[in-house]
């Protein structure tokens, strides 16, 4: 099964951009993947092609119309019936790479790429649309934000990655930033290489690894940790209740 994106922006030149160089571009060469980039402004119905208007109640900039996206979206959905439609938004639910994992897994996505001050909200009342922030940030539309969503589903489609095991120790896998990588020359700049790293005591440079994960992850993201400890307390407590339960 071909991993299909369909991307409804108004920029559509904008893609496959980065996605059609690298691993992402050998694999759409190779067909893992299809992309189809819509324009929205093909379903305005007036004769300028309006996509946009002044937003209720006064303010700056302008807003996506509905019935513009609304028929943007149906025609994506006539295509792709069982993929998802995802708003890229500052406004949605951060983007997870268990998210991305489920994502990557089904038969593809429909993003729907913002500019302007963003979509009219009876989008989300009148179509089933998911909306997801890639981050605290501001861009200027959300095809940066879409080639990113994509970037990561498209790496973990099968044969992507040269080896089955590439994308097991990353950052998020385990809850856990990465650990720390290095490699020749051994020393560099009076900095050397871990000396557990040379060692060749495979268990020694698993335990340091795991320690370094979690270090780094506890004093630069705080709040992974905080789950990480809370998700590691849950699963310890539902063991004990369990061995309780067998008497073990």
């Amino acid at each position: 099964m071909t991993f299909a994106a369909t991307v409804l922006t108004l920029y559509p030149e904008m893609f496959p951009g980065p996605l059609g160089v690298s691993l992402a571009g050998r694999a759409l060469d190779a067909g893992k993947w299809s992309m189809d980039a819509v324009q929205i402004r093909d379903f305005a119905t007036d004769k300028h092609r309006t996509v946009d208007d002044t937003p209720a109640g006064g303010g700056a900039g302008m807003v996506l119309k509905a019935d513009v996206l609304a028929s943007a979206i149906d025609h994506a959905r006539g295509k792709q019936p069982d993929a998802p439609v995802i708003a890229m938004t500052p406004r949605g639910k951060p983007l997870t790479q268990a998210r991305v994992r489920e994502l990557a897994a089904g038969p593809g996505v429909t993003v729907l790429c913002g500019r302007f001050e963003g979509f009219d909200e009876r989008i989300f009342e009148g179509r089933e649309v998911e909306e997801v922030s890639v981050g605290d940030i501001i861009l200027s539309g959300g095809e940066c934000a879409a080639l990113m969503l994509l970037d990561a589903c498209i790496r973990l489609l099968p044969g992507v990655m040269g080896a089955a095991s590439s994308g097991v120790e990353e950052s998020f896998e385990s809850g856990l930033l990465e650990y720390p990588h290095f490699t020749r020359p051994v020393e560099w700049e009076g900095r050397t290489i871990p000396e557990v790293l040379r060692s060749g005591d495979h268990a020694k440079i698993a335990a340091w690894r795991k320690q370094r994960s979690e270090d780094d992850t506890r004093l630069r993201r705080p709040d992974l940790w905080e789950r990480h400890i809370g998700v590691r307390d849950q699963s310890a407590s539902g063991a004990r209740r369990k061995d309780e339960g067998t008497g073990k």
